[in-house]
């Protein structure tokens, strides 16, 4: 299995990875994290895609997906921190003032996940932000152990799955996330 990466700007795709079944329910769309909470409560059912689909025609789009042929198969959220909620979050510190990108979401289909794709989203949304010229990158995994983790609540990511990608522990946090404490992992790509 062959699994390529590659920047999120068909929205058609993004839908069928992030999207609700019902096009008027009020799933995530890995907005929460995105943007202020004020717009994100305001959207509601459609108008929350909407929201993405113009999202996928910005520069820089808002993620990578994973893709086995031409079906997509994974994504991963990732962003100039300065544009995100992590620029204010008062649960996970700076470490210092390097304009850093965030990786906050990396998520697989149903279907598809124990092959790898997770792995190949990190490496991808790591070489995006290294092609936007991100000094570094930083990621907000649950710190788990061998603990089990809700698959729901696992879009965070595992510590060791960062670690395998080259990230190193930078500072702990005050966020838990199903049960778990997160930590807050860099890597410098300069």
């Amino acid at each position: 299995m062959t699994i390529a990466v590659r920047p999120a700007t068909d929205f058609d795709d993004v839908r069928a990875v992030l999207g609700p079944k019902s096009p008027g329910a009020n799933v995530c769309w890995c907005l929460s994290y995105r943007i202020p909470s004020k717009i994100n409560n305001e959207l509601r059912g459609p108008a929350r895609g909407d929201y993405v689909a113009e999202l996928c025609g910005a520069n820089p789009p808002p993620g990578v997906l994973a893709y086995e042929g031409d079906e997509p198969v994974g994504w991963a959220a990732v962003a100039p921190r300065s544009d995100t909620a992590f620029a204010r979050n008062r649960k996970i510190p700076h470490v210092d003032d390097l304009p850093v990108w965030s990786l906050w979401c990396v998520r697989v289909r149903p279907g598809h996940r124990k092959q790898g794709i997770s792995h190949a989203l990190i490496a991808g949304a790591v070489g995006f932000a290294r092609a936007q010229g991100a000094p570094a990158i930083e990621a907000y995994p649950l710190d788990n152990g061998d603990a089990k983790v809700d698959l729901t609540m696992a879009y965070a990511g595992l510590r060791k799955n960062f670690e395998r990608a080259g990230f190193t522990y930078a500072a702990p946090t005050t966020s838990v996330l199903a049960g778990h404490p997160r930590i807050l992992m860099r890597l410098g790509l300069r």
